[in-house]
């Protein structure tokens, strides 16, 4: 598998996962279009040797942990699945934050129950605003979720759309195993985080590793994939595998083909000037 491994905690996660977000139907929002196809991509990740899978009972809702639990229960011994709280979605698909600690114990309840799980391997606080963090505190919520860790519901703690601020908050009430922030090739702003955390032993997930709704887009990119005989998406892929070693991915895709297209492409090593030249992006994105 590309990159290896990472420790998070005690668990033992390949470098290179899925995210399970795609297989709702448009817009992170209702049915799968084709649940057979979404199973079939699932069982061949797990297929493929992964072992980190990325989900939320609010995509859907609810439509991605209950594929999930079809497609891959019993769970395999060495399948991790990280998910989400801190959101819910409205009759018109928005993202409404629900990060009070009732809502947040219920969150934690529905996901057990529709992956079919005892205890959940890592929980991610999602706080912050769709691609960026907002300051303020986290204590109140983050520390209803250390109360479910104590009580054996969640082994793991994470944070996602968080600044340093709120992750040194955080590690003040419970230990911190990942963090799951807006990050890729073009959008670099935490690159500090992204060393502060390496420093610490702690995992770092870029969500959207390749733009998001929007493909990354560059010249440069573009430029660098078609000199390595590669693709643009593929580079990018491998760029996050090398710039740290506590980088996690999660790409996600509805097809099984273009999965095993990722993996191969992410086991692209790139040569110092391909490196030096892919570094140049962001600050074209910026200018």
């Amino acid at each position: 598998m590309p990159g290896g491994t990472y420790r998070v905690g005690d668990l033992t996660l390949t470098r290179f996962g899925y995210g399970a977000m795609q297989l709702a139907g448009p817009g992170v929002f209702g049915p799968s279009k084709d649940r057979g196809a979404a199973i079939n991509v699932l069982r061949a990740a797990v297929d493929a040797g992964i072992t980190h899978i990325d989900t939320s009972d609010y995509y859907g809702p609810h439509v991605t942990n209950e594929i999930i639990r079809e497609a891959l229960s019993p769970y395999p011994e060495d399948l991790h699945i990280v998910t989400k709280v801190g959101a819910r979605r409205d009759a018109q698909g928005g993202w409404p934050p629900a990060l009070t600690p009732p809502e947040l114990v219920q969150q934690v309840h529905d996901n057990l129950n529709r992956l079919g799980l005892d205890a959940l391997d890592v929980v991610n606080l999602r706080v912050g605003g769709l691609s960026a963090p907002e300051p303020g505190s986290i204590a109140e919520a983050f520390g209803a979720l250390a109360e479910l860790r104590q009580q054996g519901l969640i082994r793991h703690l994470g944070l996602s759309t968080v600044n340093a601020e709120q992750l040194t908050e955080a590690q003040a009430i419970a230990p911190v195993a990942c963090v799951q922030n807006f990050y890729n090739i073009a959008n670099r702003h935490d690159d500090d985080l992204v060393d502060a955390t390496a420093r610490q032993g702690i995992a770092y997930v870029p969500y959207f590793p390749l733009g998001g709704f929007s493909p990354l887009q560059s010249d440069t990119l573009h430029n660098v994939a078609k000199r390595l005989e590669s693709t643009p998406l593929s580079v990018a892929l491998a760029w996050l595998l090398q710039r740290s070693p506590n980088l996690l991915l999660i790409p996600g895709t509805s097809s099984a083909d273009h999965l095993r297209e990722n993996i191969t492409g992410a086991a692209l090593e790139l040569p110092e000037d391909a490196l030096a030249e892919l570094g140049t992006i962001a600050g074209e994105e910026d200018s």
